[in-house]
């Protein structure tokens, strides 16, 4: 399983920021199958996952009826052993689980979440994270599609790594989601939901996934961030075949202007990946700024040489990219073309010899 076959659900990009104004109260996660208390009732849990980004966090809550579970990590062998310890004769031993919700669609969130409803479980999510999920998980494909093949050409994968991937199976979201039963409970934005002895106010991200859901508790510091709310990465923004010409950049940045109001930096954050952390208003700052400035620079290079998304990678993210990360850098670099390019900022200019588009800023209607 390739690292960029996961590019839907892998927060990814390291940012040279240096944390200013960002601290995390637990230096080191729990070790697989424990957990850390990180308020009354509230457990930080860690699973694996296959891929560069080797891990996802997961939180249990408790209540009256039992654990709600935020997210669920993949469904592979190993994690189903590792919950079913946990379980069994783990910290959480003593309660069923009464809820799983899933911050958003991709595999390491909501992987597990049918194999919990079949024992009982409810689900808790957004529509779009609930049709999107239920969608991918039925559509298995042996080969890409030839919109797939023509998307990636336009965007400029060398002609050798092309024919790798159209002879090859494509990952599927079957490989590592259980499938979805019938059934679900929708959160919606503003809503308030009650488990593990809080309200929790549902606010919706974008640009990571769309719907993306964020909770805030409105009786302790307590935010659930998911990949909306990440510290040290960026979560991948990226278009796809399915909508290629999305702009997911302009969803991150609304959304972060859209949470920014809501943050205090004595919040304790909840992310889906790396370390909890307070600090909340100066990381939605970084997270936009980050992407921002990735604008800012692509653009004035493309005054200069016309490129494909595919040359800009040194650019955007200020290091060489690995065959490995290829395709989850292929599809970010094609997100910011897509802003530049919905914003007036740049157009197509030509194409390679190979079929993909070349792309210039500036006014260049004389030639």
């Amino acid at each position: 399983m390739r690292a960029d076959d996961l590019a839907a659900s892998d927060a990814w990009t390291p940012e040279p920021d240096d944390g200013a104004g960002i601290t995390t109260p637990w230096p080191e996660p729990p070790a697989e199958g424990e957990a850390t208390e990180i308020a009354e009732g509230a457990l930080w849990l860690r699973l694996p996952l296959p891929m560069q980004l080797d891990h996802v966090n997961c939180y249990a809550f408790a209540g009256g009826d039992g654990w709600t579970l935020i997210d669920t990590g993949m469904d592979t062998r190993r994690t189903r052993a590792i919950w079913t310890r946990l379980l069994t004769d783990g910290p959480l031993a003593g309660r069923p689980v009464a809820r799983i919700i899933a911050t958003h669609h991709h595999p390491d969130h909501i992987g597990l979440a049918g194999w919990f409803q079949e024992q009982g479980a409810q689900l808790w999510t957004s529509r779009t994270a609930w049709l999107m999920a239920r969608m991918l998980v039925l559509d298995e494909q042996e080969r890409p599609p030839r919109e797939s093949i023509a998307f990636m050409r336009r965007a400029g994968m060398p002609p050798e790594m092309l024919a790798r991937r159209a002879a090859e199976r494509p990952f599927n979201f079957a490989d590592s989601v259980h499938a979805l039963p019938l059934g679900y409970t929708r959160l919606t934005e503003g809503q308030t939901v009650r488990f593990g002895g809080r309200d929790w106010a549902v606010r919706m991200g974008d640009g990571h996934a769309p719907e993306h859901i964020t909770l805030w508790s409105r009786d302790d510091d307590l935010v659930i961030g998911g990949d909306q709310l990440l510290p040290g990465i960026s979560p991948n923004l990226g278009v796809y075949p399915t909508e290629p010409e999305a702009d997911p950049v302009a969803d991150w940045l609304a959304a972060c202007a859209r949470l920014a109001p809501h943050a205090r930096a004595g919040q304790l954050v909840l992310p889906g990946h790396k370390l909890p952390f307070r600090g909340l208003p100066a990381r939605l700052r970084q997270l936009a700024d980050n992407h921002v400035s990735a604008l800012s620079r692509l653009e004035a290079a493309l005054v200069e040489t016309p490129m494909t998304p595919a040359d800009s990678f040194t650019l955007l993210f200020r290091r060489q990219i690995s065959a490995d990360n290829f395709g989850l850098a292929l599809v970010e670099a094609v997100a910011h073309f897509n802003h530049l390019a919905q914003a007036g900022r740049i157009r197509i200019v030509g194409q390679t010899p190979d079929g993909a588009d070349l792309w210039r800023a500036g006014d260049h209607s004389g030639g």
